[in-house]
């Protein structure tokens, strides 16, 4: 038998292939109720699996209509083409995806700009800021 966090990643990953989205939106106790297990085994597999060294990108809203967004860093087109995106495709699509405010996309923008830097360090730069960004105190 397959381990359940394994279980809540692949149902959390084919619903986002499925539906061929960047984005999946999910309410944590309605997801453990259909995989008949505890909401922290939600979290736990949120937490370690959707990190964004793997690619992606959790937002939380806990209480009364809360709910769990997880966001491919990598827009899905480029993933598919197995292009590398510009810093600029990537702040955009976390921008659309609602994974950085619209101030935060400025600043980042800017950054890339007055960086002298090629774009794989860039790349790198911006990697670390939105770790940075995303981290939790």
């Amino acid at each position: 038998m397959r381990n359940l966090a394994d279980a809540i990643e692949n149902f959390i990953i084919r619903q986002l292939l499925e539906d061929r989205e960047d984005a999946v939106l999910v309410q944590r106790n309605e997801l453990a109720d259909k995989l008949s297990c505890a909401p922290s085994q939600i979290s736990y597999v949120l937490s370690t699996r959707f990190t964004p060294e793997r690619g992606f990108m959790v937002e939380s809203r806990r209480g009364s209509g809360g709910f769990v967004r997880i966001v491919r860093v990598m827009p899905h087109e480029l993933q598919e083409e197995n292009c590398e995106p510009t810093v600029h495709d990537l702040i955009e699509h976390w921008a659309a995806n609602r994974l950085i405010s619209r101030r935060e996309k400025s600043l980042l923008q800017y950054m890339m700009e007055i960086l002298d830097a090629d774009e794989a360090k860039k790349r790198a730069v911006l990697k670390t800021a939105i770790t940075k960004m995303t981290e939790r105190e």
